[in-house]
């Protein structure tokens, strides 16, 4: 089922009555979900990820635009009669209902010729637990589950009835480290299977970009880009996405464009032809730099890190907005710690240019 939101809006009423302006939370939203895609929907908290979950289930109505799927309008369509299924970060399950009754409550509640027999619930709760790979456990009740097997038995919830559009709210939020992993490969893994469309909540990067078949950036309510994770990665439109993305975090120096030069400090770090001179941010990814002792980057070595098939170098610079640059060499490159500076030359397809004022992209 595709999905496409048209200049959705919502605003919350301010909380401090000293400030008439309402709290806008989505602003002018635009963009298309392809059928049968997994979509991440990223940004850091407070950045109105939730709220556009909440707008496209029906928990929330919008303020300004509209919500289709496919050809029909669901704006004001309440939550039962969109086809969705939503998981929450809190499971959100019946305490009191084994795993079978707990997948099987979406089922109860359908009327009509959509009305199944108790046979038929049992069946279908049986299918989708086996998807879920949770079959084994369905006369326990969530209290005698692990995290990661009560994720489960939501995200079995969700599907039972098979939902146009499945929404996930932050649902690897609660879980460790390895339940995470290897819950989020189960998440790609359902969808693949199921073909539903599917949009992911996550304030996580490297969770979106690891699952994900699209990646939607937001900040502050507004939509900053959209694209293939590897494609947003390698070509940010703008600087906050460029730093979002990305770990360890690109390394940022405050640079200029002199004489169709940009510098970083007084260090000429490439061309930078038809380009008018103007002070930029100079982006350089972590994994971004060959180690040359006569580099055109100089900055001061604080130490260094081996970690397996990679080096990790910490280092310093005047002119970067990081209080810490983290530079990724492979290992078999040798730094003497006792040095006090050390050297790079830059990848092209690593650099990434910002203007100063607009934060916008340039393009060298």
């Amino acid at each position: 089922m595709k999905v496409v939101l048209e200049h959705l809006t919502k605003k919350f009423p301010n909380r401090n009555k000293k400030i008439k302006e309402d709290v806008i939370a989505v602003n002018d939203f635009n963009f298309e979900i392809p059928d049968g895609k997994l979509i991440g929907l990223l940004g850091p908290s407070g950045c109105g990820k939730s709220t556009m979950l909440n707008l496209i289930s029906g928990l929330e109505t919008p303020t300004e635009g509209k919500i289709f799927f496919g050809e029909d309008d669901v704006t004001k369509l309440p939550p039962e009669n969109r086809g969705i299924g939503l998981v929450f970060q809190n499971y959100a399950l019946y305490p009191h209902l084994t795993v079978e009754k707990n997948i099987m409550f979406p089922l109860e509640n359908l009327k009509g010729d959509k009305k199944l027999t108790k046979e038929e619930m049992k069946k279908k709760a049986l299918e989708t637990a086996k998807l879920v790979q949770i079959d084994a456990y369905m006369e326990r009740k969530p209290a005698e589950l692990s995290g990661g097997q009560q994720q489960r038995v939501a995200i079995a919830r969700a599907l039972v009835k098979l939902p146009k559009v499945l929404l996930l709210d932050e649902p690897l939020s609660n879980l460790d480290a390895r339940l995470r992993l290897q819950t989020r490969e189960e998440i790609r893994r359902i969808q693949r299977e199921t073909k539903i469309t599917t949009i992911f909540v996550t304030h996580d990067q490297e969770e979106a970009m690891s699952i994900s078949d699209m990646i939607v950036v937001m900040k502050d309510g507004l939509f900053q880009q959209m694209g293939k994770p590897q494609e947003v990665y390698n070509e940010p439109v703008n600087l906050f996405v460029a730093k979002f993305l990305g770990t360890p975090p690109i390394n940022v120096f405050k640079a200029k464009i002199k004489k169709e030069k940009l510098y970083i400090g007084e260090a000429e770090i490439c061309d930078a032809k038809n380009l008018s001179d103007r002070d930029v941010f100079a982006g350089i990814r972590p994994e971004g730099v060959i180690l040359n002792p006569k580099g055109r980057l100089t900055c001061k070595l604080d130490r260094v890190e081996v970690m397996g098939r990679d080096t990790s170098v910490v280092c310093t610079n005047d002119h970067a907005t990081n209080d810490i640059l983290r530079f990724i060499i492979p290992a078999e490159n040798k730094i003497d710690e006792d040095d006090k500076t050390v050297s790079f030359d830059i990848k092209p397809s690593k650099l990434h240019v910002f203007d100063a004022k607009t934060e916008e992209v340039i393009k060298l």
